[in-house]
């Protein structure tokens, strides 16, 4: 039975309540990984110490392996056509071997294009919103899927420890978390979220972002609202363990109902119906609420293009490019835009050369994305060469590691060496 030291502050868990509300059906474990007293610590150090607190961060993850050869097109390389002889994107003349549609042009002395289907990525492009990076990756490249991730999400290269934003809120966060920082979308939580102190909050829907007692009786919902929503029992001691729970139960309740009710707001703009879209329209949506949420994290599946690769990698840039599209929209018509950076990647890209299947084998380098009115647009970085190759890779021109020191150090103000265990030349793509 422990006591609160200071009084209990409404104001402190409407701020600091959103990962109780995404946990408030298991209590008790809850209260065993002592996150009750930690967040009350959280009156002394709110916040993030000297961290911009309008800045966003969104992470689009595109699981499987995206085929980065098939995204940003090569299309004046004639080994390209060669190693690709059905698969191959078309230039954007239509002309080249390639059985597939014209590639969007990106830079024709380069010979470099997007795959047909990122119309939104072309668009965003156009209205410099878009910077393109090429050849990403990592020494000793692994081609397991998880292997790899983890390699991604830990930022080292054994892929071993907590996730690199949640180091990033363990070294700014004062030794307390700041439970509403980081909120991840899907299933599970991606490793990258999570820090030895930080832990993400993490969601599917909103819908399911509740208390969940009714659902299994619907006789419990008035004892559960006459508890709850009194705040505190008259025979309950103010300052007792008791109350404290009865407190925090009200307020993770009430940062539940806050993020329904902004998630299920109209939004302002029209958006594509697909998973990744409503995920950012959630995203999108938090962000006008005004929550303090520093990191958000959304995913896409099946990049794993083994066989007929053409129709199945042509829907999912679709779905990707509309998405993101919709995304930065929303956020002008907020007129939130500014706040935003988001960044898009994948564990690893595809073998050069085709396979028997008409699809693309487990391969290395391929380009990353990051969008926002403060990138510098255009293409950065030497597309990898296709006659140099790893047996049968490409090789890496940039380390992932340098593109997350520019989202550190230029987007989130803080210094990446620490955050990634060393030093690496960041990524010149961000405005001063």
């Amino acid at each position: 039975m422990f006591e609160l030291n200071t009084p209990y502050s409404r104001r402190l868990f409407i701020r600091h309540g959103v990962a109780l509300a995404s946990l408030a059906t298991t209590v008790p474990a809850f209260i065993q990984n002592s996150a009750f007293g930690l967040v009350a610590q959280a009156a002394k150090t709110p916040g993030l110490a000297g961290i911009p607190s309008e800045r966003v961060l969104v992470i689009v993850q595109l699981g499987g392996g995206n085929d980065g050869l098939n995204t940003v097109v090569p299309y004046g390389a004639a080994e390209y056509f060669k190693a690709r002889p059905t698969i191959g994107i078309q230039a954007p003349t239509g002309q080249g071997r390639g059985q597939a549609g014209a590639a969007l042009e990106l830079d024709s002395k380069l010979g470099i294009g997007l795959h047909p289907s990122l119309r939104g990525f072309k668009e965003l492009m156009d209205d410099g919103q878009l910077a393109v990076l090429q050849g990403v990756g990592y020494p000793n490249p692994n081609r397991s899927h998880f292997t790899s991730m983890d390699i991604w999400q830990t930022a080292k290269s054994g892929g071993k420890g907590d996730g690199w934003i949640g180091r990033y809120f363990d070294n700014t966060c004062q030794g307390t978390p700041f439970p509403e920082g980081a909120i991840s979308i899907g299933r599970t939580a991606p490793l990258a979220m999570a820090g030895s102190i930080q832990k993400p909050i993490n969601f599917e829907s909103a819908d399911l972002f509740r208390w969940m007692g009714n659902d299994v009786d619907k006789g419990m919902e008035a004892s559960y609202e006459s508890m709850n929503r009194a705040g505190v029992l008259p025979e309950t001691p103010e300052k007792s363990q008791a109350a404290f729970l009865m407190r925090t139960a009200l307020d993770a309740q009430l940062s539940s109902d806050r993020i329904r009710a902004a998630v299920n707001r109209e939004p302002l703009t029209q958006w594509p119906n697909s998973d990744l879209a409503r995920q950012l329209k959630m995203v999108a949506a938090m962000i006008r609420d005004g929550m303090q949420t520093r990191v958000y994290y959304t995913s896409i599946s099946g990049f794993d293009t083994h066989a007929g690769q053409l129709g199945g990698h042509a829907r999912n840039l679709q779905q990707v490019g509309d998405a993101l599209l919709a995304f930065q929209n929303e956020l002008k018509s907020q007129r939130n835009q500014d706040r935003v950076l988001t960044l898009v990647f994948s564990e690893f890209g595809r073998r050069v050369s085709q396979n028997a299947s008409g699809g693309t084998d487990h391969g290395t380098a391929a380009p990353s994305f990051l969008i926002g009115t403060n990138v510098k647009p255009g293409v950065h970085g030497k597309h990898p060469s296709l006659t140099d190759l790893d047996n049968g890779d490409l090789k890496f021109t940039q380390d992932f590691r340098s593109v997350y020191a520019a989202v550190l150090e230029d987007w989130l103000k803080t210094p990446s060496a620490k955050i990634l265990g060393a030093t690496y030349a960041k990524a010149k793509v961000l405005k001063a």
